[in-house]
């Protein structure tokens, strides 16, 4: 390579340019390189169709980037952000899965035109073992979680999004069959600002209670502590912000693996309480025989292995909600995917066709995915 004076013009030859586009389509070589490259193509024609050609193999060569941010994206920037400047008042651990699910389908909404705000959507649960459905639209759906996230609102001392509208009973579906009958109009575009507005002030409002989530949360006919209801609350943001994705036909990613994880610990906690609900109804079989487990004693157990992202493995007692797992008292192991396990306890798959593994009591098995999609509801 001859040398240049510094800032001078590179004057090459021409077997020399020729050896360059190669390093040129892959934007390899120096800048004064790449500006000599290309004077020298917009005068020679061969060269000029040498190097078109080789940028198209380049481009052929370069995997396609989605366009949809990673899921776990939003975390890792405000957990950088945090380290280098940590929050006066911080969101709670146990709060954290509710407020990056709700911003995950604000971001999902904020393109959303009319056509798509009113595209039916299903919503699916399991009831009376069996599959139970309603229809609306997406923003139906976003009234839905309104309706429902009041319940925690208002254990916080927040407006309740009723307002005046009295509900039958304080249930999620009783509050939200009364929000829709109120609603003049089906609900619109209108709906995602009061929504926003109202997950903002929870999650602002939980930060100032600190590390005390145990305050009762009423659903109507059960209660949940306050860190388990934000929770369910962000559980059931990322299960309808999957009815809508699915009803505009874009891709919804699930939760991050430690948020995923929280969701089905939740669920596992849940299942000895819904097990002896169903008993109580003559849904659930008692045993080959009657088995009396006094509370914080071992009893029989089911092993529920959660497979790939967010999983781990669940001792889940058979006989009272009051018993402890124990490996030594094991009588059947299921294994299952997280996601699907998660779809399970949302109702959108049936209970028989959830198992990707079981082995032992069968009883004990078809009664405990049972109860894991009697977790769902509306």
């Amino acid at each position: 390579m001859p040398d240049v004076a510094l800032g001078g013009p590179l004057t090459l030859e021409h077997h020399v340019l020729t050896s360059l586009l190669g390093a040129w389509a892959l934007a390899a070589c120096s800048a004064e390189e790449a500006a000599a490259v290309e004077e020298h193509i917009g005068e020679c024609a061969p060269c000029a169709d040498e190097a078109l050609r080789l940028r198209d193999a380049v481009a052929l060569l370069q995997r396609p980037e989605s366009l949809d941010l990673d899921p776990a994206l939003r975390t890792r920037v405000l957990e950088g952000c945090l380290e280098r400047r940590p929050p006066r008042i911080p969101v709670p651990e146990w709060a954290t899965p509710y407020d990056a699910e709700s911003a995950r389908l604000d971001a999902l909404l904020q393109d959303f035109g009319d056509a798509e705000w009113h595209a039916p959507v299903r919503l699916r649960w399991f009831e009376a073992d069996g599959a139970a459905s309603r229809r609306t639209t997406v923003a139906g759906v976003i009234a839905h979680l309104l309706t429902v996230d009041g319940l925690v609102a208002t254990a916080l001392g927040l407006a309740d999004p009723l307002g005046d509208i009295t509900a039958p009973t304080s249930a999620p579906a009783g509050r939200t069959e009364a929000y829709w009958r109120a609603s003049h109009y089906p609900p619109t575009r209108a709906v995602r600002a009061p929504w926003r507005e109202q997950s903002h002030g929870i999650v602002r409002t939980v930060s100032f209670t600190g590390d005390v989530g145990g305050m009762p949360v009423s659903y109507g006919d059960f209660e949940l502590p306050l860190h388990d209801a934000m929770l369910d609350r962000a559980f059931e943001c990322w299960v309808h912000a999957e009815d809508i994705a699915d009803a505009v036909d874009y891709p919804y990613e699930p939760p991050s693996a430690r948020h995923l994880n929280r969701m089905i610990d939740l669920a596992a906690r849940m299942l000895p309480g819904v097990l002896a609900e169903r008993r109580r109804a003559g849904l659930a079989a008692p045993g080959t025989r009657p088995h009396l487990v006094t509370a914080g004693a071992p009893g029989r157990s089911l092993r529920l292995e959660i497979e790939g992202s967010g999983g781990g493995e669940w001792l889940i007692p058979l006989d009272s909600p009051g018993a402890t797992g124990s490996a030594d008292h094991e009588v059947a192991h299921v294994a299952l995917d997280g996601v699907e396990f998660c779809r399970l306890a949302a109702g959108h798959v049936p209970p028989a066709e959830a198992a990707a593994g079981q082995v032992g009591d069968r009883e004990a098995i078809r009664d405990v995915l049972f109860a894991a999609a009697s977790l769902s509801r509306m």
